[in-house]
């Protein structure tokens, strides 16, 4: 933030931004920085974010070892264990969970102890607000990606890609579903009615999309109808792209149409950045309508 807060003390408890002067990058970069040191000091927070898909992927490859691998669909090289088959839905996980789960609860909390109403009685411009809450993301985001892959590497014994080809099609589509993920947190932060109530609005829809999605199940051994539905939402290209990037090619055979499918891919995930650019900044409000 970039003013001096006037009109009452600030919350007690709550850090709020330095007010130092710049241009629209410098307060975009001094609202990072605070959404990032405000974030790491909410300890519970951090562990379920940083924790959660590390420790999932560790359940799921220790409860199955004894299944042996998931053979190459194709019948040419090994297959995969099934802590390697799971990798790449537990990195697309983590992406909802920092963009979409957390930015909706954090902001609905926010709205509901008078922040944003602070806020919003200063020079703070809504774009440098979401600038500061999408680079939070992506600081988190690209730290919790790190770790989840580096324990898998080197805990799990799990092969990462091994070509630039697979490397790139892992960073765009990261950072496609990481961007429209954040934006759709944001628009869905207007759904919960207050910040107690966030948490029981905003849970039950990510954790439905992760086991729907291909996350948790495999995703052609889901009926059709759930393929179907999954199909609308992003989390479900999030994770097959994921796939494209960490799968031996055989396995898009156990996609829908027998195939990676990137192009659609990236359509889907462009029409969801947009969707939840047009939504956030219809919905986002300093203070509820209705408070």
């Amino acid at each position: 933030m970039t003013a001096t807060l006037t009109t009452s003390a600030p919350i007690l408890g709550t850090r709020q931004p330095s007010p130092t002067p710049g241009g629209v990058v410098g307060r975009c970069l001094r609202q990072i920085r605070f959404e990032v040191t405000d974030y790491v000091r909410h300890a519970d927070t951090l562990v379920f974010t940083f924790g959660f898909p590390i420790i999932m992927l560790a359940i799921f490859t220790s409860a199955f070892a004894s299944q042996g691998t998931i053979p190459n669909p194709s019948g040419v090289g090994a297959g995969l264990t099934v802590g390697a088959y799971y990798l790449p839905g537990m990195v697309a996980a983590g992406l909802l969970l920092s963009g979409v789960q957390n930015l909706a609860i954090d902001i609905a909390h926010e709205k509901s102890d008078g922040r944003l109403k602070r806020w919003g009685g200063t020079p703070m411009s809504p774009f440098v607000y979401f600038a500061g809450k999408i680079g939070q993301v992506l600081v988190t985001a690209t730290t919790q990606t790190a770790l989840l892959l580096v324990v898998a590497h080197f805990g799990l014994g799990i092969a990462l890609p091994n070509t630039a080809q697979a490397w790139r099609t892992f960073a765009w589509v990261w950072l496609l579903g990481l961007t429209a993920s954040c934006l759709l947190g944001i628009a869905l932060s207007a759904l919960p009615r207050s910040g107690r109530s966030a948490s029981s609005v905003v849970l039950p829809i990510t954790l439905v999309l992760q086991f729907i999605s291909g996350v948790y199940l495999q995703f052609d051994g889901l009926p059709t109808w759930m393929q179907n539905i999954a199909s609308i939402f992003p989390l479900k290209w999030m994770a097959q792209g994921m796939r494209a990037a960490f799968l031996p090619d055989g396995f898009q055979q156990l996609e829908v149409g027998q195939a990676w499918h990137l192009g659609q891919i990236a359509i889907a995930l462009g029409v969801w950045l947009v969707v939840g650019l047009v939504l956030s900044r219809l919905t986002f409000r300093w203070i509820r309508r209705d408070a």
